[in-house]
């Protein structure tokens, strides 16, 4: 298969998905395979379940899982991308501590929004052997998290769920007074409200070849707390960025996914207002679409240095 030289180079999947070996994992997800008119197999990007179904069979086949299961509707990320966030954020972690990646327990993520899926921690143990903290405001979502982390034995002694019982913190009764994480990583929900996620999807449809009048189904779908934010993006990781100013030397690298890049100017302009010390874009591409990954630290060059990374 040709390499997706846009994918991280330590991706698992940068020569694309082997459907054979992933249906030996899920039987279940050959009902979804079809054959294009050149012969090759292809899956129907368009159907929820047929991307459930493979997503499980990745994280079976290649992260170390026994199982790995959602409620319905509950939002299904693609992997690959996912996997790049993680590879990208060690490889952050790896600028401020000798150009090695810190492996092992020792290593502390917090996940603000962890989700039902807990998927930034299944890669990062299977990965990288870091520790977790996921914290969500969803309940629903964090006994789905909870039940993933206890069923799978690489997880259970390596991700702790934590329920964010104030709505409108970010923060706050999550890192606890003893509490350091060398990072936090984020996947914010994208959209400001339901009118503008279905544009989402409608796009999506057209564009996997679907016809218009179809029903508005995301295909990896997303519960409203997942998708939409009361500012949309931009307003959730201005609040992120004004609150994580109230926990300077608690997180090296605080880390957040930005979808759009007409976000960035006004991002930058927030966090010199909030006195970081510094701050970087990582640029990330998966196939067409384009994502990156905002990070800043409010560490200076001597706390960075006393920064105990456990290697």
């Amino acid at each position: 298969m040709k390499i997706k030289e846009t994918l991280h180079e330590r991706n698992k999947h940068r020569s694309g998905y082997d459907l054979d070996h992933l249906i030996k994992a899920v039987p279940g997800l050959k009902a979804y395979i079809k054959e294009t008119p050149t012969g090759k197999k292809s899956l129907d990007w368009a159907d929820p379940d047929a991307v459930f179904l493979l997503n499980k069979a990745i994280l079976l086949s290649y992260y170390k899982l026994d199982n790995w299961s959602i409620p319905k509707g509950f939002l299904c990320p693609p992997v690959p991308g996912r996997a790049d966030y993680i590879h990208y954020l060690a490889d952050l972690l790896a600028s401020v501590n000798e150009d090695k990646i810190p492996q092992g327990k020792s290593i502390r993520v917090l996940d603000l929004g962890v989700g039902a899926n807990c998927i930034f921690p299944i890669i990062g143990v299977a990965e990288y052997g870091w520790k977790f903290v996921g914290a969500d405001i969803n309940s629903a979502a964090l006994k789905s998290a909870k039940g993933i982390a206890a069923f799978n034995k690489s997880l259970q002694k390596n991700v702790e769920i934590r329920l964010q019982k104030d709505e409108g913190s970010f923060l706050h009764n999550i890192i606890r007074p003893n509490d350091f994480f060398d990072a936090l990583v984020c996947n914010p929900p994208f959209y400001k409200d339901q009118e503008e996620a279905n544009k989402h999807a409608m796009r999506k449809l057209n564009n996997l070849g679907k016809r218009s009048g179809q029903s508005k189904v995301l295909n990896f779908g997303g519960e409203k707390h997942e998708l939409i934010a009361e500012k949309g993006e931009l307003g959730f990781v201005s609040g992120l960025i004004e609150e994580s100013a109230q926990f300077p030397t608690r997180v090296f690298w605080y880390t957040t996914l930005v979808s759009s890049g007409k976000y960035l100017s006004q991002l930058y302009k927030l966090l010199k207002d909030n006195k970081v010390y510094d701050y970087k874009t990582i640029e990330m591409k998966q196939g067409n679409k384009s994502s990156r990954i905002l990070a800043w630290t409010f560490l200076r060059p001597k706390e960075q240095k006393k920064w105990n990374f456990g290697s």
